[in-house]
Parts: C-alpha cells; sequence; structure tokens
C-alpha cells in the first residue's frame, strides 16, 4: 500500500505519468532511463524512474525540464532535491519518484542493484522510439571543420 498522498485522480496511470516525466527529460537529452516497478515492494511510490545526465548542469537541465512539464500537467509533487548540487536529483510525484543522476553518481548508488528483486518495466513501443532518437548525437560541424 502506497503512503497516503492528497493525490487528486489522475487521467493517466503510474506507467502512464513516467513516460509522461521521461519525455520531459528525453527533451534535454537525458539517457539510460530505467522503469522500476515498486508496487508491493515498498508503500514509498509504484515507480522509480532512474535517468543519467552528463554534467551538474546536465543534472539541473533535465530535472527542470521534468518540473516544468510536471507542473504544466497539474501533476502534485511532493518534493524536489538535490537539484542545484547536480549530482543526483530527485523529484517525488507520489506514485513516481523520479531519479536524475551524473553516471558516476548513479553506479555508486546503484538503485538498480539495491532494488534488483523489483520487476523493470519495458517501454511503450513509441517510448522506445523516442528514447532511441534521443540518444542519437546532435547534427553540428565535423570536427575538422572547427
Amino acid at each position: 500500500m502506497r503512503r497516503p498522498l492528497l493525490n487528486p485522480p489522475s487521467e493517466f496511470s503510474s506507467k502512464e505519468k513516467a513516460e509522461i516525466l521521461l519525455r520531459a527529460a528525453l527533451s534535454k537529452k537525458a539517457f539510460n532511463p530505467m522503469l522500476i516497478r515498486l508496487v508491493g515492494l515498498t508503500s514509498l511510490t509504484d515507480y522509480f524512474l532512474i535517468i543519467s545526465a552528463r554534467s551538474a548542469k546536465h543534472v539541473k537541465a533535465v530535472a527542470e525540464a521534468v518540473l516544468i512539464d510536471a507542473r504544466q500537467r497539474k501533476f502534485p509533487r511532493y518534493s524536489a532535491e538535490g537539484i542545484n548540487q547536480g549530482n543526483w536529483g530527485l523529484l517525488d510525484y507520489g506514485d513516481v519518484v523520479v531519479h536524475v543522476f551524473q553516471n558516476p553518481i548513479r553506479e555508486f548508488y546503484d538503485l538498480e542493484g539495491l532494488w534488483s528483486e523489483a520487476p523493470r518495466e519495458t517501454f511503450s513501443a513509441s517510448m522506445l522510439a523516442e528514447i532511441e532518437a534521443a540518444q542519437e548525437p546532435e547534427e553540428g560541424p565535423e570536427e575538422d571543420e572547427i
């Protein structure tokens, strides 16, 4: 059973909400997303959405994109921690907790290992296509053109 929250009824399931939040993160080139299903394993949340970023500025940009999109959609937020420090941003939306990590910090805390008994969710086909597209390098001048 989840912790008691003042979540108003949502038109989205928790998994759909996680994909919406991921889409906002991908708009800032977040990478290596993982969705861990925690229903029945903890009362904290239904899902952890774990995402990587390349630097402190990137963690902040990704987290801010998620915050802005969630606010526009009127998703209640219960906490936002660590964003300005830039190593690990935590955004708590009740049924979905978003973790935005720099890769070395993600590896150190190893939430995937800590919750190894929790099932990993597969993303929808459209979401997988967006994840792949976000990982492609951006077009820019060739190295010899610089």
